[in-house]
This record gives C-alpha cells, structure tokens and sequence, in this order.
C-alpha cells in the first residue's frame, strides 16, 4: 500500500521538483498539488492523503493555521512542514498546529524521504539542521501572535495581501462589518495603527511574504 501524499507550495518549481521525486519512490504516490492554504484544506478533505507537504508562507491561508485547521477537522492526516524559515518561533508555532514533522528547504532529499517514513509510522520528525534546544526554550517564551486569535490571524493576513474587506467576507464567510470588526479589534491588540506595521508584522511572523504584498496595500484607515 502506497503512503499518499498532498504537496501544498505556491511556487510551481517546488511542486514540480517534490512531485517527480517522491514518485520515483515505490512506496509514495502524489495524490495533488496545490498552490495555497486554502486550497490544502479543500483538498484534502477531499482525498484524505496519508501525508501534507505544507509550506508556511503561502497566500490567502498560511501553512500553519492551514495545518491547525487540517489537524482539527482530519486527524489522521500527517502534516509535513518544508520551510524556508527556521526560526524557533515557526517551528513551536507548527508543532503547536500538529504538524509532525518540521524541515528545512535546504535539507536533502533524502531527508524528506525519511521524515515521510518516519511519519507515517507514527513518530515526528525534526530538521537536522534546527537547534531542538532553542525550540525548547522557545517553548516558555511568548509571541505576539499568541494575542490573536486564529481567526484574526486569518483577518490580518488577507489584509496585509490587499483583499477588501468584501473580498475576506466572500473568502470566510462572514459579513464585511464583521470583518471590519476583527480588524479593528487585532490592530488594538498588536498596538499597530498603520498597514505598514501590520505588513512587517505579518512578514516577520511568516503569516505571508513580501511578494504576496501588493506595491499599494489597501488604507486601512478606510476600513476601520
């Protein structure tokens, strides 16, 4: 029987690359790719692979709260982080969504492989190149993000990458008031007054990248 496995990475280079490799493998089997968190969630509910292949920075849902949503509704499902990021800080915050496994963009192919097998047998997983001793230390430390919740998390990051408070409302199912609301109320708490400060937040806490900005983000000032 074939581990089944979903790769979700908004860079086609990357899927295309991960494809070709763990296909050449007898054991795996590439059911999808997928280019976003959103849609990470939607396929895999759908397929219901062994195995997610998830990077953080994707847009309109990041890997992470892509993986705590995945974990929650499909538990039998093993998320896989592949990441450029390898600070403390995204590693707790992905082994706190339930991800299994943790690796670095760097790390070989070879590692990839193991970390799938490693997995699917039922144990986790992390980078040789990550320092386990700062992610324990990371362990007693608060984030920012910890004040906010995973739906103001999901508000912030659709408002760094442009969309209108109509746009996020069609995208979560809710109203644009409402939207407004969980604006309002995370710029409060993070203390930013400026979509300035929210982008380099977001950025900083791997909630999106900088690519995924528009040169013109929206006036926040419009919309609170």
């Amino acid at each position: 029987m074939k581990t089944t496995v979903l790769i979700a990475d908004d860079h086609a280079i990357v899927r295309e690359g991960l494809r070709t490799m763990l296909e050449s493998q007898p054991d795996m089997e590439v059911v999808t790719s997928v280019t976003d968190g959103r849609e990470a969630l939607e396929f895999a509910q759908k397929l219901r692979p062994d195995i997610v292949i998830m990077d953080i920075a994707m847009p309109k849902l990041n890997g992470i709260d892509a993986t705590a949503k995945i974990c929650k509704v499909l538990p039998e499902v093993k998320v896989i982080i592949l990441s450029m990021h390898d600070t403390a800080e995204h590693v707790h915050r992905a082994f706190q969504a339930g991800a299994k496994s943790y690796l670095l963009k760097e790390s070989t192919g070879w590692e990839l492989l193991n970390a799938i097998r490693t997995v699917s047998s039922g144990r986790r997983y992390l980078s040789r190149s990550i320092d386990a001793r700062e992610l324990d230390r990371q362990e007693g430390s608060g984030s920012p993000l910890q004040r906010l919740s995973r739906r103001e998390r999901e508000i912030l990051q659709l408002v760094v990458e442009g969309h209108s408070s109509t746009e996020i409302g069609r995208l979560i199912a809710l109203s644009s008031k409402t939207v407004d609301s969980y604006r309002s109320r995370l710029m409060q708490k993070l203390a930013i007054g400026d979509v300035t400060g929210l982008v380099k937040f977001a950025i900083q806490f791997g909630l999106t990248e900088l690519q995924q900005v528009p040169q013109q983000p929206p006036d926040i000032q419009h919309h609170i």
